[in-house]
């Protein structure tokens, strides 16, 4: 398959999405959140592309963790893109944001993707409720979505699979919802993209990411997917058809220490942010 024919036909999947799951409506804005890799990017090329045939806008959110020798590249690949497709980009930093950086404080919890995780969604929210944008895209793909599957599987948390699918609903004033455009997308799909086109994109792995549970199920699918080709698909339908992808109703709190959505009276940013500041 050409190049044009490749790019044509990617773009069209994800224009279905949008369509057939409603991701977005007309007159809203997107906040992209944008971390300079190839999935995000992506996103941010196609929605560009497609944001005038259904009417929205878009801005793009990028987060600083402070992970050194590492981010700086990403934040580059952002800042590039954005300025090359006319997209106003948001910078936002832990640094900024909590006083310090993922490096300084990663050594205080068992896995670094455990503080990473928290504080970019927090930041996200928080920018984006700020901006007055109506979705957060995220460049999460089929590969990303099985393996959360999975790891919700092995772990007995039945409780997250009202999280999976490409869309996730309103379900507080504060929460931005978050929309996956690259839900049927394969990560193998996004990086012949941005090699295909000759993307500005920052390739490389977190340093970190090797530590996490989320490396190793991922290794693992694509050590099943190499001996057996079409393995990812056939758990991404049977995923489809087995699960209902309907949200339970979840009562949801205003953060006592910071105002914003949490499942508790304390929300787990503030949570972790009080295990932190105790450590340094």
């Amino acid at each position: 398959m050409g190049e044009v024919d490749f790019n044509m036909k990617l773009e069209e999947r994800i224009r279905e999405l949008i369509r057939d799951y409603r991701l977005i409506e007309e007159g809203e804005l997107v906040a992209v959140a944008l971390s300079g890799g190839k999935d995000s990017l992506l996103v941010l090329h196609v929605l560009t592309a497609l944001r005038d045939d259904f009417g929205f806008d878009i801005v793009a959110i990028t987060v600083d963790e402070g992970i050194r020798d590492y981010r700086e590249k990403g934040l580059d690949a952002a800042r590039y893109n954005t300025k090359l497709l006319g997209v106003e980009l948001v910078e936002k930093s832990f640094k900024e944001e909590f006083d310090f950086s993922l490096d300084e404080v990663y050594g205080i919890f068992k896995s670094p993707c455990i503080p990473c995780g928290v504080f970019r969604r927090h930041i996200l929210n928080r920018t984006a409720r700020s901006l007055g944008a109506d979705k957060i895209a995220t460049g999460h793909n089929m590969d990303d979505e099985i393996q959360s599957f999975m790891m919700s599987l092995v772990r007995g948390d039945t409780r997250k699979f009202s999280k999976f699918g490409p869309k996730l609903e309103v379900i507080h004033p504060k929460l931005i919802p978050r929309i996956k455009p690259l839900w049927n997308t394969s990560e193998k799909e996004t990086k012949k993209w941005a090699i295909l086109n000759n993307i500005r994109v920052h390739l490389e792995d977190c340093p970190y990411s090797s530590l996490s549970l989320r490396s190793r199920v991922k290794k693992f699918l694509n050590r099943i997917e190499l001996k057996r080709p079409g393995t990812k698909d056939l758990i991404m339908k049977s995923f489809i058809k087995t699960f209902k992808i309907e949200q339970e109703d979840v009562e949801l709190f205003e953060c006592e220490v910071c105002g914003e959505p949490a499942s508790m009276g304390t929300c787990k940013a503030c949570e972790l942010l009080s295990v932190i500041r105790g450590s340094l």
